[in-house]
């Protein structure tokens, strides 16, 4: 059984270490937010929004399927148990970053003033989500070298979900975002790197039920 001591100190290692890439990865969603929006008003072929809303559902999708080829591929490493891996990565994609790219851009709409619209694709378009986390799930099944696809398909989902919960954040509600960059800045910060270490990383550790390769991977970081 872990103890809330090594629980915690490990949150703590992996939030420390992942913070400069996740810096890195939402100044660049912003820098590709700007450039969309310039080309999208340049162009005039669709507002902002709209264009937004179609990148959303792009991104969205994909960093579903990174984030269930990482937890899935963490949890594989440490138990070999089929169905607790495949609900384990289920729940690490759909739950856990359903809170990175909708809930927590949602309320950093409200926090900023803005009057933000509930949009859940998982019950709205299943048809999209749903075939990303059953690839992303088989994938972190099969992946011969576990640390290596870790460590790659936990990059990626970073990157990726960076862009998911700006465009979230301006497709429903943040239109005028240039006016208040900084505190968007600081929300994505936070909306990307805590459910994006607790899906990839900790959750999968915490259910193996193994407190030594928790303190392994900790001491590897």
């Amino acid at each position: 059984m872990l103890t809330n001591g090594i629980k915690w100190r490990y949150l703590g290692t992996e939030l420390r270490h992942h913070l400069p890439f996740s810096v890195f990865s939402v100044a660049v969603g912003i820098t590709a937010l700007g450039i969309i929006s310039y080309i999208s008003t340049l162009m005039g072929m669709m507002n902002f929004s709209q264009a937004s809303y179609r990148l959303f559902h792009i991104f969205h999708p994909l960093h579903m399927l990174f984030s269930s080829m990482a937890t899935t591929a963490m949890f594989w490493r440490y138990e070999r148990k089929l169905v607790k891996a495949i609900v384990i990565g289920f729940i690490g994609a759909v739950g856990i970053c359903g809170i990175s790219d909708i809930l927590m851009p949602f309320y950093s709409g409200k926090l900023l003033g803005v009057k933000m619209h509930w949009h859940i694709c998982i019950v709205e378009h299943p048809q999209i989500i749903l075939p990303f986390v059953a690839v992303g799930i088989l994938t972190g099944l099969m992946v011969p070298e576990v640390r290596r696809s870790t460590i790659f398909s936990h990059s990626a989902h970073i990157l990726i979900s960076s862009m998911a919960s700006i465009l979230y954040l301006v497709s429903f509600g943040l239109s005028e975002w240039v006016q208040v960059i900084g505190m968007v800045f600081v929300y994505m910060i936070l909306a990307v790197i805590i459910p994006c270490c607790i899906s990839d990383i900790v959750l999968p550790l915490l259910l193996t039920g193994e407190e030594a390769g928790l303190e392994e991977h900790a001491h590897k970081h």
